[in-house]
């Protein structure tokens, strides 16, 4: 598995420690690919494909934010099954994404906002984990590297793109 990660991100290094955690629990080998530019984007695919990855797991950063529809095109020109952390990238075309609803940090952030306009201090306040996550399989991305997703693997999904 190739892991796509920007060492200059803040929290890389610990997504990077869990996912190697995860990797060695499973039995699964991992290559770091290094994505600070955009340029890097498609070395990082070259080089993934030299290594022999069977995926690609996709951290966060502003660079793969910014590039997440390049990043799915070069997926399936190279026949690489995608994960992401945030579900833009399985609109975008990625393979399947499974982490925090962004759509539900966002409402429940309005309620810190609310408290703060009537007058709580934002230090009184206090720091909430996510509550909602979301599994979201996009079956085109699936389609055009020819993978199968199974039946009870799609009946878990929160979305499924199809």
């Amino acid at each position: 598995m190739a892991v796509f990660g920007n060492s200059t991100e803040p929290g890389n290094a610990q997504a990077l420690k869990e996912t190697e955690l995860a990797a060695g629990a499973f039995g699964v080998k991992f290559q770091y690919l290094n994505v600070r530019s955009p340029k890097d984007i498609e070395t990082a695919f070259r080089d993934a494909s030299k290594g022999r990855a069977n995926a690609v797991l996709v951290l966060s950063s502003p660079v793969a934010t910014s590039h997440r529809a390049q990043i799915a095109d070069l997926a399936e020109k190279s026949r690489l099954p995608t994960m992401h952390q945030v579900g833009g990238f399985v609109e975008a075309g990625g393979l399947v994404t499974y982490g925090v609803s962004i759509a539900d940090l966002w409402r429940r952030s309005a309620s810190y906002v609310d408290k703060i306009l009537k007058g709580r201090k934002p230090a009184d306040l206090p720091v909430e984990q996510p509550k909602k996550f979301e599994f979201i399989i996009n079956l085109k991305a699936a389609k055009q590297i020819g993978l199968t997703i199974p039946p009870n693997v799609l009946a878990r999904a929160d979305k499924v793109i199809r």
